[in-house]
C-alpha cells in the first residue's frame, strides 16, 4: 500500500513547482516580450514591472529542487544525470539572465543596454523552452535501465513531443507576462503590452489544443487515470474553463481577473499532469517496468517524517515573504533614481 508519506510529498514537491510555474512564469514571459518594445524607458519600465520579486520567485524553484533531493533522491540522481546538459543551459539561462537584469543600465551606451536586452530575452525564452522541455519528456518517458540510471542521450531528449511542450510553456509564459504587465503599466507601453497579451492569447490557445491532441494520441498513460476515474475529468473542465475566461476578462479590461485566470490556467495543468504521472515520478519508455515511483525511489519513512515538520515551518515563511514582497510591491510602476 501507498505511505501516505510519499503521497504527501509527491504533492508537496508539486505545489512547490507549480508556485515556481506560476510566480516565475510572468518573469520569464517579461522577459521574452522584452524585445518587441524599442524604447529605452519602456524597456526600464518593463524590467522594473519584475524588479522587485524576479529574485524571490526563483526561492520556489531553488525549495522545490531540495524538496526534491530530501524526499526522492533517486529522481534527483536519475534526472538531473540523464538531464545534466539540459539542466546546465537552464542553469547559464537563468544566470545570465539575473546579470543582465542588474548589469542592464549600469552604462547608458546604446550597445551595453542593448547587449543586455538581448540577454535577458535570450535567457528567458531558453529557460521557458527548457523547462517545458524537460516537462515533457518526464510526460513521454525516458529510457531507464534495471539499476534506474538514465540509458538515453541528451538529443534522445529532443524529440517532437518534449520540443512541442516547450513551444507551449513558451506560449503560456509569454501571455501570462504579458498580462501581468498590463497590471504594472500605464500609458502607451500598456496599450502595446494590450496587443501582446491578445496576440500571446492566441498563441497559447492553438499550442494548448494541439498539445492535448498529441498527448490523447501518442502519450496515452497520461490521460489513463482521468480515463480510469471520470470524476478527475472535472480538474481538464476546471482548466478548460479557466482558459477560456482568459480572453473573456481581457476584452472586458479586467486585467487582475484575467490575471487569476491565467494563475488558475497554470495551476490546473500542473495538477493534470501530477494526477496522471502519480504514482510514477519519472515513466520508464519502452521499459516501464524499470520506471522510478513515489515508492522505489523516496527516503526512508523517517527521513519523509522530519522532513515534512521543516516543511510546515518552512512553507508557510516562504508563502509569508511572497505575500508581503507582492504587497509592498503592489500598483503600478514609477519610476525614480532607484530604478534599474
Amino acid at each position: 500500500m501507498t505511505s501516505n508519506l510519499n503521497t504527501i510529498w509527491f504533492i508537496l514537491v508539486g505545489i512547490l513547482f507549480a508556485g515556481y510555474a506560476v510566480l516565475d512564469g510572468f518573469d520569464l514571459g517579461i522577459g521574452a516580450l522584452h524585445l518587441f518594445t524599442k524604447k529605452d524607458e519602456e524597456r526600464r519600465v518593463m524590467l522594473n514591472a519584475i524588479g522587485p520579486v524576479w529574485d524571490g520567485n526563483e526561492v520556489w524553484l531553488v525549495t522545490g529542487g531540495g524538496a526534491l533531493f530530501a524526499a526522492f533522491p533517486n529522481v534527483y540522481a536519475t534526472v538531473f544525470s540523464g538531464f545534466y546538459l539540459a539542466f546546465v543551459l537552464l542553469l547559464f539561462a537563468l544566470i545570465f539572465r539575473a546579470v543582465a537584469i542588474e548589469f542592464r543600465s549600469k552604462q547608458p551606451m546604446y550597445w551595453w543596454r542593448q547587449m543586455w536586452d538581448i540577454g535577458f530575452a535570450a535567457g528567458s525564452i531558453l529557460s521557458a523552452l527548457l523547462i517545458g522541455v524537460a516537462m515533457g519528456n518526464i510526460a513521454q518517458g525516458i529510457p531507464i535501465d534495471a539499476n534506474g540510471e538514465f540509458a538515453g542521450t541528451f538529443l534522445g531528449l529532443l524529440t517532437p513531443y518534449p520540443i512541442l511542450l516547450g513551444v507551449t510553456t513558451v506560449a503560456l509564459f509569454m501571455m501570462h507576462g504579458a498580462i501581468y504587465g498590463l497590471m504594472k503599466t500605464e500609458g502607451e507601453l500598456h496599450d502595446k503590452l494590450r496587443r501582446w497579451a491578445m496576440n500571446a492569447i492566441i498563441f497559447f490557445v492553438i499550442c494548448a489544443a494541439i498539445t492535448t491532441m498529441v498527448t490523447l494520441l501518442y502519450v496515452p498513460h497520461m490521460a489513463a487515470r482521468v480515463k480510469d476515474h471520470p470524476w478527475l475529468f472535472s480538474i481538464a473542465v476546471a482548466n478548460m474553463l479557466a482558459i477560456a475566461n482568459i480572453p473573456r476578462e481581457f476584452y472586458h479590461g479586467r486585467d487582475w481577473y484575467a490575471f487569476l485566470s491565467s494563475c488558475a490556467t497554470m495551476l490546473t495543468l500542473m495538477a493534470l499532469f501530477g494526477i496522471d504521472q502519480y504514482p510514477y515520478m519519472v515513466y520508464s519508455q519502452p521499459n516501464p517496468e524499470n520506471s522510478l515511483t513515489i515508492i522505489n525511489a523516496a527516503s526512508s519513512q523517517k527521513t519523509l517524517g522530519i522532513m515534512l515538520v521543516i516543511a510546515g515551518i518552512g512553507v508557510p515563511a516562504v508563502l509569508a515573504y511572497t505575500t508581503c514582497i507582492y504587497w509592498i510591491f503592489r500598483g503600478k510602476v514609477k519610476m525614480d533614481r532607484m530604478s534599474y
